[in-house]
């Protein structure tokens, strides 16, 4: 053992989200019971490429006595997850990834009451530029300028009805999933579409679970290193559909 730098995790500030977990490329941290915890002192280079994908601030690196990092021992760490086809989240992980059904009883709004016969409503679509995906989107474009950007978790359209009416009318848009993606190519994207185009106001779309609030961190990043004094909107949205 020696003394060298390595990964501390701060329970208190880790909400599980992990985020942490795919940025380390050796395998070194896995969500149990909830927080994110460092698996073997011997997997953990201390480089600290994990921190940047850590939206609540819970990761940081020091120095400590502890085993020697062992490459061997991470080659054969990695190849036992994929020889056993662990996945990276499970039970009592991120609440992002909890499994879930939920129950809509017949709700009745005083406002409206009328038989289906009665109404029916056609809803335009408000998209008005492709593609969306951030990852695909190109960093100059025409329709940026002079509109709000809707920077949007994907699953809050599937969650939020009113979506395209309440949130999309008259804006450009992109869409993403701070967990699955790479969270520092996003700050960089959006970094440079805030930069080099004449955005009027930024608006962040996102879901209550604690994972998504990566997004909200990289549209805040992104912001502040395009030097640029944007207000940002936040907008939260409930797994039930409803605005927070």
């Amino acid at each position: 053992m020696a003394i060298r730098k390595i990964v501390q995790i701060d329970e208190e500030k880790c909400n599980g989200c992990g985020l942490c977990v795919p940025g380390c490329a050796e395998g070194a941290i896995k969500i149990v019971n909830g927080k994110a915890k460092l698996v073997a002192d011997n997997l953990c280079d201390g480089l600290g490429n994990c921190i940047g994908h850590c939206p609540q601030g819970a990761i940081k690196i020091i120095e400590r006595e502890a085993d020697e990092f062992d490459e061997e021992a991470v080659e054969k760490h990695l190849s036992n997850i994929k020889a056993e086809g662990v996945h990276v989240h499970h039970g009592g992980g991120c609440p992002g990834s909890r499994a879930m059904t939920i129950n809509r009883k017949e709700e009745v709004d005083d406002k409206v009451i009328a038989a289906s016969q009665d109404i029916e409503i056609k809803i335009k679509p408000q998209l008005s530029q492709w593609p969306v995906q951030l990852m695909l989107v190109p960093e100059r474009a025409s329709y940026w300028d002079g509109k709000e950007l809707l920077v949007t978790a994907d699953c809050v359209p599937f969650a939020y009805p009113n979506y395209h009416l309440d949130l999309l009318k008259g804006k450009s848009v992109v869409v993403g999933c701070p967990k699955l993606d790479n969270i520092g190519y996003y700050i960089e994207k959006l970094t440079n579409i805030i930069k080099y185009n004449d955005i009027k106001g930024i608006q962040v779309a996102y879901m209550e679970v604690p994972c998504c609030r990566g997004m909200v961190m990289a549209v805040d990043e992104a912001v502040r290193k395009s030097g640029k004094n944007i207000e940002v909107k936040k907008i939260e949205i409930s797994i039930d559909g409803r605005k927070k």
